[in-house]
């Protein structure tokens, strides 16, 4: 069922007035009472002010170096509203007339399926509506967050938007991931505002190469030795000790700030309890996540390497952008559909290396992706070429030997970063 447009005649009455200082508050909170109704909760959150978030966005600028600005979307039957909060000065508000929710909605979910589909990399087929998503959702803003040097961008996309692979909106000579940090939020009130240097965090690697009822993911025994080289080092359980309980077992330790877990997750139209992350003992429905407890301790970050979101339900979408808060972890970095063994495989070990410098896990994400727009990580024959060598692939991995570049959005666009991106 589609969900309201809008939920309170009051946020009308601050679009209709050109009041985001009014309006964005009302969205936020707005958002936060659709993810909590989607997982038979409550928002409990107050809500959130302008000058609260700008103290945030400052503090996460001091801190890192790197200059965050929230974007907010809503899609109206017959226009859509920009806004967007920077680190000082006012929120400013930009209404796209004239456009409609429905065309809007329909060209996302044929960008998104343009891009997911691995029959067309070896083509550009996604540019036409890439560079028209593009010149709605970010081009409008572009002039005041380049005056402002802005360098990362906090999406909280409206119903419909929220399964669009970001990275891949393309402005005419590049790709959005080529300029700017990107991360999603299911809304800012909901999303844990503080910040803290992972650089030497132990990794917690789980996963499963064979399962019962689901296609295989031969790369996961190389993917758990790779990522588990790098940080603080880490622990790697597959296959038969992949199991919930001992993955509660391994949390309780409290030595593990970085759990990273290779299977399948998939997020499906209808109720939370549709969808799920498989372990080797069982799956674990939406519902059921917070019983895992990650968040006593908390979990800085939590990667799901092989999810599928179905395009376009509204439902499924809910569930992917609302897992970081469902999960009680402060990140999540997930994928929007099932990526190649191997570029998954480039994808983490790329992400992995680069969380060991840079400042933000949204930026150790970026130069990863970039590094396969630019062809430094690549198939060479049967080998991995990435930024520390060349890692020989798996024989179910390696498939008919060859240089194959992983440029394609296909390859890299479906990772996304869920929750905080510092």
């Amino acid at each position: 069922m589609p969900l309201p447009i809008l939920s309170t005649k009051e946020l009308e009455i601050a679009l209709a007035s050109n009041n985001p200082s009014r309006a964005i508050p009302l969205l936020d909170q707005r958002n936060c009472q659709e993810i909590a109704s989607y997982f038979g909760r409550r928002c409990n959150q107050p809500e959130l002010s302008i000058e609260e978030l700008q103290a945030a966005l400052n503090e996460i600028a001091k801190q890192t170096g790197k200059k965050p600005a929230v974007v907010y979307t809503l899609a109206r039957l017959d226009q859509l509203e920009l806004m967007a909060v920077t680190p000082a000065g006012q929120p400013f508000h930009i209404p796209i007339r004239g456009l409609r929710r429905e065309q809007l909605l329909q060209t996302a979910i044929e960008f998104t399926n343009s891009v997911r589909d691995p029959r067309h990399v070896n083509t550009r087929a996604y540019l036409p509506t890439s560079q028209q998503l593009y010149q709605w959702l970010v081009a409008p803003l572009r002039p005041q967050l380049d005056a402002q040097g802005i360098e990362t961008l906090v999406f909280v996309l409206d119903s419909g938007l929220r399964s669009i692979p970001l990275a891949a909106l393309h402005d005419g000579q590049g790709f959005l991931i080529e300029r700017f940090n990107l991360g999603l939020v299911p809304s800012m009130s909901l999303t844990d505002r503080r910040y803290r240097n992972i650089q030497q965090a132990r990794i917690l690697a789980m996963g499963a190469s064979e399962f019962q009822d689901l296609s295989p993911l031969p790369a996961v025994p190389l993917e758990l030795a790779q990522i588990t080289q790098d940080l603080g080092g880490g622990t790697q359980f597959l296959n038969a000790d992949f199991t919930i309980a001992n993955l509660q077992r391994q949390h309780n330790r409290g030595v593990y700030p970085v759990i990273h877990l290779a299977t399948h997750a998939q997020f499906q139209p209808g109720s939370p309890k549709n969808s799920y992350i498989a372990f080797s003992d069982g799956r674990l429905n939406l519902l059921q996540l917070p019983s895992l407890r990650l968040y006593r301790p908390q979990t800085e970050l939590l990667t799901l390497s092989a999810c599928r979101t179905a395009v376009g339900d509204l439902d499924a979408e809910l569930g992917f952008a609302g897992l970081s808060v469902q999960l009680g972890v402060k990140s999540v970095l997930a994928s929007l559909w099932y990526v190649s063994d191997e570029g998954t495989l480039a994808l983490m070990t790329g992400f992995y290396h680069h969380l060991n410098t840079a400042p933000i896990k949204a930026e150790a994400l970026r130069q990863a992706q970039l590094a396969m727009v630019r062809g430094e990580i690549r198939v060479k024959g049967s080998e991995l070429q990435t930024i520390r060598g060349r890692i020989p692939l798996p024989a179910g991995v390696a498939k008919g030997g060859g240089d194959r570049s992983l440029d394609h959005p296909y390859f890299w666009a479906a990772f996304t970063l869920v929750g905080s991106p510092w």
